[in-house]
This record gives structure tokens, sequence and C-alpha cells, in this order.
């Protein structure tokens, strides 16, 4: 049986468009799940600190490769405090100075590549206020 080189063309085409819908899925999940304190007051050589972490917690079929955590007093202006850990490591941040009674927020962000092939895909966190 001849087929005529318009069918083959065609059937390429669907094939091609095909694989480039699947290749381009966004992912249906997050690459990892990560965890965010809250704001908490702390110690921080014999004076109090406002703290926060974020770490990674769970990754499918991902790699973790960046903690940002970042900490700032409610009312303030400024970008805050920020601290970042590559890897599977926690990033804690240190808010100073501590002002009794006052709203911190902790907010956060956390990396991994995934997929095939490996693309960043960045998850952000929070925000959680506490008053200390």
């Amino acid at each position: 049986m001849i087929r005529s080189p318009m069918f083959l063309a065609g059937a390429v085409v669907l094939t091609l468009a095909g694989s480039a819908a699947m290749a381009c899925a966004e992912p249906s999940t997050p690459a990892c799940s990560y965890r965010l304190s809250p704001p908490q007051v702390v110690q921080l050589s014999g004076t109090n600190a406002v703290t926060a972490t974020l770490s990674p917690a769970a990754c499918d079929h991902s790699v973790a490769y960046l903690t940002v955590a970042r900490g700032q007093l409610q009312s303030s202006d400024g970008p805050g405090e920020c601290q970042q850990q590559n890897g599977i490591l926690t990033a804690q941040v240190f808010y100073q100075p501590y002002r009794p009674e006052a709203a911190y927020i902790a907010t956060g962000t956390g990396c991994a590549n995934t997929g095939n092939p490996r693309q960043p895909v960045c998850q952000p966190m929070g925000p959680l206020t506490a008053t200390l």
C-alpha cells in the first residue's frame, strides 16, 4: 500500500505536537515541601533576638538546592534580614533589635531541581506573623 507524502507529513506533525505537549506540562505538585517556623524570641550572644527557620521537609523525585529564611518587624519599611543555605540545610535568620510586644513576620523560599531535563522550581512560604 502506497501512502501519500502529505499523509506521512501530517502524522509526523501530530506525533511531534503530542510529545511537545507532554514535555511542557507543569508539575501538578510542588517539587519539595518546606517547613517555615513562626518568629520566636531566642538568646543570641546574651541579648534577645527574633529568629525563624526554613527547612526542606520532603522531596518527590527532586533535589532541594536552596533555602532562604527572611524575618522583619511588621511595621518596618526596610527589607528585614535574610539568610540562605545551599543544599538540604536549614536556613535560620536572626532579627535584631528585639522590641517587646511588636509583631514580626517570617517568610521564606525553597528551591529544588525537578523534571527531565532538570529545571529549578522555587516555592514561596509564609508569611507567618507573631506578636512577641
